[in-house]
């Protein structure tokens, strides 16, 4: 579990790049300068962890490219202890960039073999998301809503109204939607019945899958 001067001038690196890429949140891109990235790889992988790109990781899922990860963080417009959904845990970095910049975590994998795993690496790199869940990203988690925000880090083909309806008023749900290709989507919740929709172009992720666990 080495994070070596190496590591953090890589990650410098990474960091101008999401800057000259278009991310303006001094929060968001202080968060991922921090985060040891290539410890959420497997190590065959881990000359490439700064590198501005997507990598399997077992189960058939990937790590979201670290532009994607920095994009949907941005939209999110985190302040300190905002209630934060998170859909597809994966392997946890997204989950520790949520938490860097102070949000009050849940999160939702449908994959056991990832929540395993992932529960386990969080708390030895000290990264505590208030819950872990294994199951149903598409149900949201009604117990603890409504949540400032709620992010999807899987294609959705439509948005789920669970999570629509698990949204606080001024609350932002940043999810990719599509079939093949995914647009992602920012929806701010304006009162009981209304949300502001905007789009952000094109995205690829794996797909949200319902009911599979």
């Amino acid at each position: 579990m080495k994070d070596t001067n190496k590591h953090q001038g890589l990650r410098n690196q990474l960091v101008k790049q999401l800057e000259e890429k278009g991310i303006t949140d001094k929060n968001v891109l202080a968060a991922i300068s921090k985060i040891p990235r290539h410890l959420f790889l497997d190590s065959s992988f881990e000359d490439f962890a700064y590198q501005d790109k997507a990598f399997p990781i077992g189960a058939d899922q990937t790590i979201s490219q670290p532009y994607t990860v920095a994009f949907q963080s941005q939209l999110l417009e985190i302040k300190k202890e905002h209630k934060i959904l998170e859909i597809g845990t994966g392997s946890g970095y997204q989950t520790a960039v949520l938490c860097k910049l102070g949000a009050i975590v849940y999160s939702i994998e449908r994959q056991n073999q990832l929540f395993k795993k992932t529960s386990l690496l969080l708390p030895k790199l000290s990264i505590r998301p208030k819950k872990l869940i294994f199951g149903d990203g598409y149900k949201g988690f009604a117990e603890e809503a409504p949540f400032d925000g709620i992010i999807v880090t899987a294609g959705a083909p439509f948005i789920p109204q669970p999570l629509m309806a698990q949204l606080k008023i001024g609350g932002r749900l940043v999810i990719p939607v599509g079939e093949k290709d995914q647009i992602m989507t920012l929806l701010i919740r304006k009162n009981e019945t209304q949300f502001e929709k905007h789009e952000f172009g094109d995205f690829r992720f794996v797909p949200l899958l319902e009911n599979k666990n």
